[in-house]
């Protein structure tokens, strides 16, 4: 009797608020509305709604400027800005072939 082939184990995906790219939903940061406020979710398990962001630069300046907050279904406060601008300096910089992607992806 013939083996059957294994199933590929399912994979979560999600969009990036920032550029609007699909990935696996682990290479995404999640940023979760709690009552408390904003947090930064590095196990992607807490409880809240959430939103994804690529772990660049570019995607957490356009998802400050809106999406971020209409994702969230909230207005953003001046302290939740602030603690997602002290953790977006420390993200690294955008090199220049996820630039490229980028400007390629908008004109899409």
């Amino acid at each position: 009797m013939a083996k059957k082939p294994r199933r590929q184990k399912h994979i979560p995906q999600r969009t990036c608020v920032g550029c609007r790219k699909v990935l696996s939903k682990r290479a995404l940061i999640r940023i979760v509305r709690t009552p408390e406020g904003i947090e930064i979710d590095r196990t992607g398990k807490m409880a809240g709604r959430g939103a994804y962001l690529h772990d660049r630069h570019s995607c957490w300046e356009r998802a400050l400027k809106g999406p971020l907050a209409q994702a969230l279904k909230i207005n953003l406060s001046s302290g939740d800005l602030e603690k997602l601008s002290v953790f977006m300096a420390t993200l690294p910089e955008d090199d220049d072939a996820h630039a490229r992607d980028e400007k390629k992806h908008q004109r899409v």
